[in-house]
């Protein structure tokens, strides 16, 4: 029987360079480093686990693979803003759907990331 999601992990190249822009450009805190260096994980406030690894052996970062990670913001007019000005790669400016507004952003090593944020009601 399934219980929950454990974790989302994505494949990355370059770990330091990936733990970089996790950390410093989005914000992220890394809660746990594996011995052998190839795994990161963060533990996000809201609940979940997100995870970077370079143990992936045979699959690399891609931003058109179907699955992908979406980070929940509060201000996501701002984060645009900020990450902009970091020179942040968007695949997708903000839209809007019926139930929240998104952008989609590359990280640096190609995968796709959602930033969400719920409509007000």
């Amino acid at each position: 029987m399934l219980k929950k999601i454990a974790f989302t992990m994505y494949p990355v190249t370059d770990l330091d360079r990936a733990q970089s822009f996790y950390q410093d450009i989005l914000g992220l805190k890394c809660s746990k480093v594996s011995a052998n260096g190839a795994w990161i994980e963060y533990d996000l406030p809201g609940g979940g686990c997100f995870a970077l690894t370079t143990l992936a052996e045979g699959v690399s970062p891609s931003n058109n693979a179907g699955g992908s990670v979406a980070f929940e913001v509060d201000n996501l007019d701002e984060l645009v803003s900020d990450l902009k000005s970091k020179g942040v790669e968007f695949k997708l400016d903000v839209f809007s759907s019926p139930v929240c507004r998104i952008a989609i952003i590359n990280d640096s090593e190609g995968n796709a990331v959602t930033l969400h944020e719920l409509n007000k009601k």
